[in-house]
């Protein structure tokens, strides 16, 4: 049934496109393109062209497997590593799993909303606040992603 529909999505779009290239180039400019004697601009140097583009459209509709590869701890820990070196308050040499935002990286309240936020937007889910207030280092951090996406050792 899904192939079914698929054959005839790709039939009304190669139909479309060969619809709407007939009647706007060749019609408009068949005697200039049938005079020309360069090859790539004859009528069928187009319709070549034509028929790969529409190969190409056939060949972007094929099914497509793929997907993140699954998360590890190590993973998430890279990535939020990751995340915050490029965060610009924080030294990365002072940067470890352990330190605390506040007492050792010198941040504020602010600056730890920030960093929650730019976690949520690595990760593609919302921490809550009750829950980001919490967190005050990056191992809390790690772990709590892994909590949420289910990743254990």
């Amino acid at each position: 049934m899904a192939a079914r529909a698929l054959t005839q999505c790709v039939r009304s779009l190669t139909r479309s496109s060969t619809r709407l290239f007939q009647g706007s180039v060749i019609a408009r400019s068949s005697s200039a393109l049938l005079f020309s004697n360069d090859r790539s601009f004859s009528v069928i140097g187009c319709t070549q062209r034509t028929r790969g583009i529409e190969q190409s459209r056939i060949s972007q509709l094929s099914r497509q497997y793929g997907g993140l590869p699954p998360l590890t701890i190590e993973a998430i820990t890279e990535r939020v590593m990751y995340v915050l070196k490029l965060y610009d308050k924080i030294n990365p040499e002072n940067l470890k799993a352990s330190s605390h935002f506040m007492k050792d990286l010198g941040l504020d309240s602010l600056d730890q909303v920030e960093i929650i936020m730019a976690m949520e937007d690595e990760f593609g889910f919302e921490i809550p606040d009750a829950a980001a207030e919490k967190l005050m280092t990056p191992a809390e951090i790690v772990q709590f992603i892994a909590d949420k996406k289910d990743v254990y050792e």
